[in-house]
């Protein structure tokens, strides 16, 4: 070996370090929750983290999980069209359908390989896609490799994306918008895009990731709550549902289509059974129980009510409250002061972020109490007033 590679890095890391953007891992020596231990006994209130309804380590999804576990073993083994399918991972795309109200649904191994597979199938060479310019990376990079031609329009603006419709055409047309934004908390206008999509004869796509378990009477997404019928929806089982994996919720005939020519798919042994399992108790915990999700959108609304207070722009939109500074160094140091006052809110950084809008973000859980909020909004007043 000649060290070519390791010189390259070396270069690489050293330009990250001198921006600002150099990341690091810090083990959890605990389970996740309102408060966890990093390696060192360190206890933190966790802001950090997607559980929005406190269920990766609900009793029932662990019990769901382990009886799977001893029945069906670790591992898959294989994709599901070799011998990797189970009867849970039946169970868990009918319970999905159920959940989205939709003839099937889909499992991919997250909520990434669900957008590059999704997109990189239904569309390609001759297709238009139009994208919102604040969309996760996922489904960037879904856009690229579907080979299709990529309009970006500006975050929201509906009138800007009518305007790139009437002047794109193409073979099939797709508007993809995530529902929930995941650094920014804010919400697509749905409504608007969805008859601007039906006008058109545009199809629409949406990434419910931020959105599952935590919008709608039921828990299905900011679709179920606004009455907007997407054509194809994806939703992830690792974030509010506490499991791992995603999915497209879709019609019999796009999941067949989807399992015959999604490279994600096709070419990835499938979920854990175990997974399967516990993701199908969380969804019926979702559906049928209300009460997470309304602890979440409580404190939602205290924490909005709490940023208002301190001068601070805040939407009872999401779980999400960002809280902009600007250059990577300076949410770095904000990060750091909240962690000596018993905080984790993790900086987040170019390229997570456009340049010059660096950030801490702020994601709450039903779990989290009143005092856990009220802690941090001290300690934010303290940091942010500096």
């Amino acid at each position: 070996m000649n060290g070519l590679a390791g010189r390259w890095a070396t270069e690489e890391l050293e330009a990250l370090s001198s921006r600002g953007l150099l990341r690091h891992l810090e083990p959890l020596t605990s389970a996740q929750g309102p408060t966890v231990v990093l390696s060192g006994n360190e206890t933190l209130i966790n802001f950090s983290s997607n559980d929005y309804l406190g269920l990766a380590n609900d009793p029932a999804l662990k019990a769901a999980a382990a009886s799977a576990l001893q029945a069906f073993g670790v591992g898959a083994a294989a994709s599901r069209l070799i011998t990797g399918d189970s009867t849970h991972h039946r169970t868990l795309e009918h319970a999905i359908a159920q959940l989205e109200g939709t003839e099937a649904a889909l499992l991919f191994n997250s909520g990434y390989a669900a957008n590059v597979g999704l997109l990189s199938t239904v569309c390609g060479e001759g297709d238009v896609i139009f994208s919102d310019a604040l969309n996760h990376a996922s489904v960037i990079d879904g856009c690229r490799l579907s080979r299709a031609k990529t309009v970006v329009f500006p975050h929201r603006d509906v009138a800007a994306l009518a305007r790139l419709i009437a002047t794109h055409p193409g073979r099939r047309r797709l508007v993809v918008t995530d529902t929930i934004f995941s650094m920014d908390g804010d919400r697509a206008p749905l409504k608007e895009i969805s008859a601007l999509c039906e006008q058109t004869e545009v199809a629409l796509m949406v990434d419910e990731a931020h959105a599952t378990g935590v919008c709608g009477p039921t828990g299905a997404g900011l679709c179920e709550e606004l009455g907007v019928a997407a054509d194809l929806r994806m939703g992830t089982l690792s974030k509010a549902l506490g499991a791992f994996g995603a999915y497209v919720a879709c019609t019999a005939d796009v999941r067949q289509w989807l399992f015959n020519r999604a490279r994600s798919v096709v070419f990835s042994t499938s979920l854990p059974p175990a997974i399967c399992a516990a993701a199908t108790a969380s969804i019926s915990r979702v559906r049928f129980d209300s009460g997470p999700r309304d602890a979440l959108w409580r404190n939602i609304r205290f924490f909005a009510a709490g940023l208002r207070q301190l001068g601070l722009p805040a939407h009872e939109d999401s779980a999400i409250f960002p809280v902009v500074l600007g250059p990577p160094e300076k949410a770095l140091a904000a990060s750091r002061r909240l962690r000596d006052a018993g905080l984790l809110v993790k900086p987040i950084r170019p390229p997570t972020v456009p340049e010059g809008t660096s950030r801490l973000r702020f994601a709450l859980s039903a779990g989290h109490t009143e005092e856990h909020l009220t802690r941090a909004l001290k300690a934010l007043e303290a940091v942010h007033g500096r």
